[in-house]
């Protein structure tokens, strides 16, 4: 079985800037993530993003916008030889009604875990919300919250 380095985006992969992040003006890839990821591939990591997009329940952005956004970011990395196994997203608010996949809610990591046959108790998921690290003990996942746009490098350097 492989072992996945499961990941929230904003705030953990590009900068949280207090509201939702949607435009591609404000879109940044936070500066050690580029290096960090290229590091877990090394350590033999698959690489899944799961991440809350309640903008688009609320209606204030579109699926297509977060869809851009996560091509820009695929290709701003793949310049430093990083890939994305995978890149998983809610689209639903509690404020919209309730659904399984919004984080603490735990199918989008449960989907990666079936299809890539992932070994949830070598894999880890680093967050910046409690319900990241809520979401990954579901499926015995180890979970390391950080604070947000603090950087995974020092982190991602002491995985296995």
């Amino acid at each position: 079985m492989k072992k996945a380095l499961f990941l929230d985006r904003d705030g953990v992969l590009n900068r949280e800037r207090g509201d939702y992040t949607y435009t591609v003006e404000g879109f940044e890839v936070l500066p050690d993530v580029a290096e960090a990821l290229k590091l877990a591939l090394g350590k033999g990591y698959l690489l899944v993003v799961i991440s809350n997009q309640g903008g688009i329940a609320k209606g204030i952005f579109s699926q297509e916008r977060v869809e851009q956004l996560h091509t820009l970011m695929a290709d701003q990395l793949a310049t430093s030889g990083v890939h994305f196994d995978e890149i998983y997203y809610c689209g639903h608010h509690v404020q919209a009604g309730k659904c399984l996949c919004r984080k603490p809610g735990s199918l989008m990591l449960e989907k990666a875990l079936a299809r890539f046959s992932i070994d949830a108790s070598q894999s880890v998921m680093i967050g910046d919300n409690q319900r990241d690290v809520d979401a990954a003990a579901k499926v015995g996942v180890k979970g390391f919250l950080i604070e947000p746009n603090s950087g995974i490098l020092n982190l991602v350097e002491k995985l296995q």
